[in-house]
């Protein structure tokens, strides 16, 4: 196993080299590069995405940029909108974001840092990118930690029960209730809860802004507890629709698949309760692929399932960073984010596979290939 996880390791270099190679020359031939972004807000054309952005790097630059170079004829310029700016202030733009270099020697300058876990300042927002990621880390967390917890423990229950009771009466009228759940977008879901639930038409139950309500540091520490998880039960139940309703009919079919074997036939003739044959001979065997799968499924959570609900709800975490990261070409915290996920998700599939050979030790990926 050991020489496995060495090799997994060894193999998480290249794939994290080809990733940002990828990405980093799509970037090249998007337009609207940081520089336009400057360029669109001093002249006045801002919009969009884009206009959202505060303290922009060339406000220091801008009344040099537009004064007496104005008259500057820059109608050859590369950059869409530069027309009537001083081109030394346009190659100081570029030097400040470091687009004087040849693209070759910032990727290599890039990933000279990103091994060192450098990752540098955002363009827009004056603060590193670490910094931010701090900050929007608390949301993201809750949003993914809770969501994947409420999901494993109603799923696991009731996908054991279907399918011990698979054809019956609950099985078909909880299978519509789940079919219904996974066909509803989760952000749909999101929007008819806030009109039910928080205000929109009916009831008033439940906010609609952030973590913590604005006298949480005043309240006592179980009210806080209470506090928080008020404002993430909307959240969190439109998130967890569409999981919920997965990871039953996997944990379903899993436990049908071990039921109809043979060894449950056996164990059935010896004289074992249900209960025994279940638990004692079915549920490691049927569990392997779910309780393995919980890596995979608490990332994806994290990353990449919360962006619409953060935007829902107005919580600022690290979906939605992104997001806004990507419509405002702020370059470092794309590419700091994009490999930050990266990395942890060939982490977490390493870890699934370890989780594979903890719940079962039969399973040997010692001569596997990679």
């Amino acid at each position: 196993m050991t020489a496995y996880i060495v090799r997994r390791l060894l193999f998480m270099v290249p794939t994290l080299l080809g990733i940002m190679l990828v990405a980093f020359v799509v970037i090249q031939f998007a337009p609207g590069g940081p520089v336009e972004q400057v360029i669109a807000k001093l002249t006045g054309s801002d919009t969009g995405a884009t206009s959202r952005i505060s303290g922009s790097p060339g406000g220091d630059f801008g009344a040099r940029g537009v004064q007496g170079g104005s008259q500057i004829d820059a109608g050859n310029s590369k950059y869409r909108g530069a027309q009537g700016l001083d081109p030394a202030f346009i190659k100081s733009l570029e030097k400040q974001f470091g687009f004087d270099k040849p693209a070759y020697e910032r990727f290599g300058i890039m990933l000279w840092n990103y091994a060192r876990f450098d990752f540098g300042k955002s363009y827009f927002r004056d603060v590193s990118v670490i910094q931010l990621i701090r900050e929007k880390l608390p949301v993201s967390m809750s949003l993914g930690i809770w969501m994947t917890l409420l999901t494993y423990l109603i799923s696991i229950p009731l996908g054991i029960r279907k399918a011990v009771e698979d054809g019956s009466q609950f099985d078909v009228w909880t299978s519509g209730i789940i079919i219904v759940g996974y066909a509803i977008p989760g952000f749909l879901f999101a929007i008819l809860l806030i009109i039910v639930f928080a205000g929109g038409s009916f009831l008033d139950w439940f906010p609609l802004r952030g973590l913590f309500s604005d006298n949480w540091s005043q309240l006592p520490w179980w009210h806080k507890i209470l506090d928080y998880f008020w404002h993430l039960t909307l959240p969190i139940v439109s998130m967890a629709l569409s999981a919920f309703a997965t990871m039953t009919l996997l944990t379903k079919n899993s436990f049908l698949d071990e039921i109809r074997k043979q060894y449950v036939l056996t164990a059935r003739a010896k004289g074992c309760s249900r209960n025994q044959v279940l638990y004692g001979h079915v549920f490691r065997n049927a569990m392997l692929i779910v309780i393995a799968g919980f890596p995979g499924a608490f990332v994806h959570a994290f990353f990449t399932g919360s962006l619409l609900i953060e935007t829902i709800f107005s919580l600022d975490g690290l979906g939605l960073l992104g997001f806004e990261s990507v419509l405002n070409r702020d370059y470092p915290v794309v590419f700091a984010t994009l490999y930050i996920f990266s990395l942890i998700g060939l982490v977490v599939n390493l870890i699934s596979d370890l989780a594979y050979t903890w719940i079962d030790p039969r399973i040997d990926f010692e001569t596997r290939e990679v």
